[in-house]
Parts: structure tokens; sequence; C-alpha cells
């Protein structure tokens, strides 16, 4: 490997439809590992034929599973790329990272990306919620990952953002299994935010200059809000003008809202069950 060499890891989970393509739009990368959580369907020999190495852990919970994947990056690879198996680097962002991982002076630790989220055939900008900023690539070594679901990356060192884009495919298998996915989400995100509810909501971040943290305040003090679901559907159909996406943005707009009906009756479900059992 290049003294800039670069690693594309990929995390999967049955993902025959979206891994081939995925593997594809990392080409440019000196290397491939799919860490893989034991798939049922054809994932893994797509991946081998397609020339990544495969290695597989049982899944418990996203930042250990991602964890655990950096254990198995080789020290003398400097760079990490890590997408999961609905993204896609395109060609920009490609050139992108090689000029800025290649720079000698570059003292960066972790750069994050925007996505392009695709529903129904077209790009869903506003009601999405773009942009959200995402880390992706990151020096070997230099970053852990927290929380279980919708994880947090720390790192000591500087962080930047990328300007191009990744092209993100969140039903890519369909309605059905997206529908799968957020319900097995939301009982993630509601054992995650029994613990947070525990703490202070984070006001030092709230003027935050770094749009990830001022994030992390938001969504703490959202979460405590009443009516949060009817909150989030006005606030990206209306406020980030979902209504200009068309139909998808419509239909994304209430899917989002009804992932947010189920963390609350998910929450209300639980406390209902401690105060039984207490």
């Amino acid at each position: 490997m290049n003294s800039q060499s670069i690693i594309g890891l990929i995390l999967t989970f049955n993902e025959e439809i979206n891994i081939n393509a995925c593997i594809d739009s990392l080409h440019f990368c000196d290397n491939i590992i799919v860490f893989d959580s034991f798939s049922t369907d054809r994932t893994v020999d797509i991946a081998k034929a397609a020339g990544a190495t495969v290695l597989q852990r049982k899944f418990d919970n996203y930042a250990a599973q991602r964890n655990a994947a950096l254990q198995y990056v080789p020290e003398n690879v400097k760079w990490i790329l890590m997408i999961d198996a609905d993204e896609r680097i395109t060609p920009e962002l490609q050139h992108e990272i090689i000029s800025n991982i290649s720079q000698k002076d570059n003292s960066n630790t972790l750069y994050r990306v925007r996505r392009k989220d695709q529903f129904m055939g077209r790009w869903i900008k506003r009601s999405s919620g773009y942009p959200t900023w995402f880390p992706r690539l990151f020096r070997n070594g230099q970053v852990t990952v927290d929380r279980e679901i919708n994880e947090e990356y720390n790192t000591q060192g500087n962080i930047a953002n990328l300007n191009n884009h990744l092209m993100h495919y969140p039903f890519s298998k369909g309605l059905a299994w997206w529908i799968e996915r957020h319900n097995k989400y939301s009982s993630m995100e509601v054992k995650t935010l029994s613990s947070e509810f525990k703490q202070s909501i984070p006001w030092s971040l709230a003027l935050s200059q770094d749009a990830v943290e001022r994030r992390k305040f938001q969504k703490q003090l959202i979460y405590r809000l009443p009516g949060r679901p009817q909150i989030m559907f006005l606030a990206l159909y209306i406020l980030r003008r979902g209504f200009l996406d068309g139909k998808a943005g419509y239909q994304y707009c209430k899917l989002r809202m009804m992932y947010e009906t189920m963390i609350d009756l998910k929450i209300q479900e639980r406390n209902l069950i401690n105060k039984q059992i207490d």
C-alpha cells in the first residue's frame, strides 16, 4: 500500500441487492473490508467475488459493530472510509477524498459528508432534513464510536467537512423492509433515550458553531416535547419546504412522522411497564 493508503469498510447484513454497487463505488481504495453480521442471503458470496475481504461478527448494536470492525484494519493503513451498503461514493467525492488525504500537511483526523437521500426516483432534498453531516472518512486509530443507534464519532483531532455528497438509497430493498428496519431502530432508540433522559439537556451546545453538536442539543430538546411526531412532520414538510419535493416529499414526511410515533409509543409502553414493576 502507498503512504496514503485507504481502506473501504462496509457493514452488512443481507445486502445482496446493494453490495456489488457499493463495492464498485470504492474501487479507488487499496482494499475493501465487508464486515458482515452473518447474512443469510448471497451478500458474502457477492462481496468475495467482487474482491472484498469478508469478516463476520454477530451484531449487537451499531456502535459496537463499528468499533469491532475498526479493530480489523491493519495498522499500516492510514485512512478508513466507512460507508453503509446503501450508500455510493460519487466520482466527485472520490476525487475530493483522494485530494484531501494526499495533502502532506493535512492535520485532520475526521471528515464528514452530506447524503443525497433518494426516494420514489428523486432526491428528497428538503423533506429529508438536508443537510445533515455524517462522519465517513477518518484516520486509522483516531476515532471511536458511541451510542447504539444514530452513532456518535469521537476524535481528539481536527474535524473537517467535504463538499461533495454520498448517494443514499434507503429504500433500495423496498418500503416493507424500510418499515421493518425502522421498527427495530425505534426500539433501539428508546433503549438509548431511556438513559439519556436521565441526563440534563446540553444547553451549552445550543449555539455551537458545529452543526453536529447543535443537532445533539436539538435532539435532546425535541425528544422531550409533547406532540413531537407532528412537530417533526411540520418541521420537514413546512419549515424545510418538503412540499417542494412533490409527492415523494409528502410521503416521506409521513413515514418520518410514523417512525417518531413508534418511538413515542414505545417510550410510553416502557414507562407503563416500569410503573407496574415498581
